[in-house]
């Protein structure tokens, strides 16, 4: 998401225009649902994906053309098979686009996406919220609960809250709000082969990254590019040390020893973060349970944890251990994680 928005931005400062493509609305089998985004340029490459194939190849065509027209609209998509409005997928449902025109000439798009990239870079949770008229032109605004609504003084707060959720909402295709930054942290202790994988997978898929090690050359910048603060220290008492750890966060576990993941997972349970995980194996993971609940912490405050971590896809290398660790926290971040991954 911050990619696209820096190439906008990118886009605006040398004067050419820009069409951003946002799917709306998705039913039945679409590729991609409501709020994946495309920015498709006056010149050069589009930056990022509606879904790809034909829906993305004609959604890249009209936007070139509303380009030449400098103009805002809106186009659906079918993808039923040998629909009369079929484009040549297969996969089924079908999806409606909305294409906002970016004129290079508004100097007011200027502040409001510097606030866009610096709501991305933040902690807490913000949304887009745009106001399209009769005509599909549109006013944009930010909204996050520190400073309120920008930039679209017309609306009042009653307009815009029923449509702050997790997922992009459409009331009546006048008003959309999108979410721009979900709140919360990953603290991932242990910077080794699989914390590095994992903290490049995570900020990916738009999660913002802290890591901690106690190895001054793990915990290198060079080693995690995309992470938003790096901390090298003794982990005895390491969470005491950072933001306070809220009920949006999650905290992974994958030290190079048992005994530091132990003195962390100590730590961890003391915290309300969403998702606890702990890398290891079931008898290392067994007897680590045995261990807190002989120092008193309780059943319930022990199965908090997600131990062994990750989801069971049969990973061996660090690379895929880690796809199987952050599709298991995208789960819980959706409400998708069931119970029967939890330790037991």
């Amino acid at each position: 998401m911050k990619k696209l928005y820096t190439a906008l931005q990118v886009a605006l400062s040398a004067g050419r225009g820009a069409v951003l493509c946002s799917v709306v609305a998705s039913h039945g089998s679409a590729p991609r649902g409501a709020g994946a985004k495309m920015l498709v340029p006056e010149e050069g490459a589009a930056v990022g994906t509606i879904g790809g194939g034909a829906v993305e190849y004609e959604a890249e065509r009209f936007a070139r053309a509303l380009l030449k027209e400098k103009r805002s609209d809106f186009a659906s998509y079918r993808l039923n098979k040998n629909d009369i409005a079929d484009i040549g997928m297969i996969c089924g449902g079908d999806v409606r686009v909305y294409f906002q025109y970016f004129d290079p000439s508004d100097t007011a798009l200027q502040p409001l996406l510097q606030s866009v990239t610096e709501l991305l870079s933040g902690t807490g949770a913000a949304w887009t919220v745009t106001a399209i008229q009769p005509d599909n032109s549109w006013r944009m605004g930010v909204y996050d609960r520190a400073r309120g609504l920008r930039y679209l003084p017309e609306l009042a707060l009653s307009d815009i809250e029923p449509l702050l959720s997790s997922r992009p909402q459409m009331r009546e295709g006048t008003l959309y709000a999108e979410p721009l930054c979900r709140a919360g942290t990953v603290y991932i202790f242990g910077g080794g082969h699989v914390g590095r994988e994992l903290a490049h997978i995570l900020a990916l898929t738009d999660f913002r990254v802290v890591v901690w090690d106690e190895r001054r050359h793990a915990a290198a910048q060079i080693n995690f590019p995309e992470a938003a603060g790096i901390h090298c220290g003794p982990y005895d008492g390491a969470i005491q040390k950072l933001d306070p750890v809220t009920a949006d966060d999650y905290i992974v576990i994958m030290t190079p020893g048992h005994q530091a993941d132990y003195t962390v997972l100590r730590q961890a349970l003391r915290t309300p973060a969403k998702y606890i995980g702990c890398i290891g194996s079931r008898k290392k993971t067994a007897a680590a349970r045995e261990k807190l609940l002989a120092e008193g912490f309780t059943l319930e405050e022990v199965d908090r944890v997600y131990a062994p971590i990750g989801l069971p896809i049969g990973g061996e290398t660090p690379a895929e251990i880690a796809v199987s660790v952050a599709a298991q926290m995208i789960a819980c971040r959706s409400g998708k994680l069931g119970d029967r991954y939890a330790a037991n």
